[in-house]
């Protein structure tokens, strides 16, 4: 017997831009944290239209609903430890505060998505450490923390950087948090609709979209994987920053470690 059409893991906007299953996730999620705390799958699809130009139907997303966990009745299951909001900051020094976050690239020749989870160092504009795969959890997601705490020296340190994140997916997984309990770390969380809390690692993907993404028409997996890669060793050992005295990010993270380098202090 016939199961049907796979589901294509992706829905289109009024102007034709594929948008993945999970970033519809991380709206749905977004949107229950705020106004529409008390709305079903149906409003909920409306939601999605009104506000993202999405083209869906409420059968995707009472799926997607679903697979969150976060369908009316069981709604109050969804978050099982307590919520750490962001607060204001002010970093003056590099390995306080890291943001990270994850952004969706497009494969044309095999027709799906794929993700770039990185960890972006406020201060001083680094990638520490980054992920490229065709799926990503929780644990992927600590996984690619402890790579960026050992490259940094951070691991065995009493006070390490705080970690912010939004409400994704993956940022509020039990795995997620159970690798803050391991590693003792804090973890803080922005408010719903709110990505100028997370304003680093959002400047960091329009880059990342603007100078390489956009650029390429991936065939294939190694492709997006080879030109990522490359893009971000580039982005780490060569681009300059205005905000860090035009050096690169690696070339200034260096120097600060010998001598002191005076730029804007970074509130947010």
């Amino acid at each position: 017997m016939s199961e049907g059409r796979p589901a294509p893991g992706y829905s289109i906007t009024k102007d034709g831009k594929k948008i993945s299953d999970e970033q519809i996730k991380e709206w749905l999620l977004e949107e229950i944290e705020g106004d529409a705390y008390a709305y079903g799958y149906r409003k909920l699809t409306k939601q999605l239209r009104r506000n993202y130009n999405l083209i869906v139907n409420k059968k995707k997303v009472y799926r997607l609903c679903k697979e969150l966990d976060i369908l009316r009745p069981q709604r109050k299951k969804k978050v099982t430890y307590p919520r750490r909001l962001a607060r204001n900051r002010t970093i003056t020094a590099s390995n306080k505060l890291w943001e990270t976050d994850i952004k969706y690239g497009y494969i044309e020749g095999e027709q799906r998505f794929f993700f770039v989870l990185s960890y972006i160092d406020v201060y001083d504009r680094s990638i520490i450490d980054y992920r490229i795969g065709l799926s990503c959890s929780g644990k992927d997601a600590i996984q690619t923390l402890k790579r960026a705490l050992l490259k940094r020296q951070q691991f065995d340190k009493l006070e390490k950087p705080v970690i912010r994140t939004d409400n994704g997916p993956q940022f509020i997984s039990n795995a997620f948090q159970k690798g803050f309990e391991t590693l003792k770390m804090e973890h803080e969380r922005i408010s719903p609709k709110t990505p100028n809390m997370n304003a680093h690692i959002e400047s960091f993907h329009r880059i990342l979209e603007d100078e390489c993404l956009s650029r390429f028409q991936f065939q294939t997996y190694e492709e997006a994987y080879r030109e990522v890669s490359t893009f971000m060793k580039f982005y780490n050992e060569r681009r300059m920053h205005s905000s860090i005295l035009d050096m690169s990010p690696q070339e200034f993270y260096t120097k600060q470690q010998v001598e002191k380098l005076e730029i804007k202090k970074i509130h947010l």
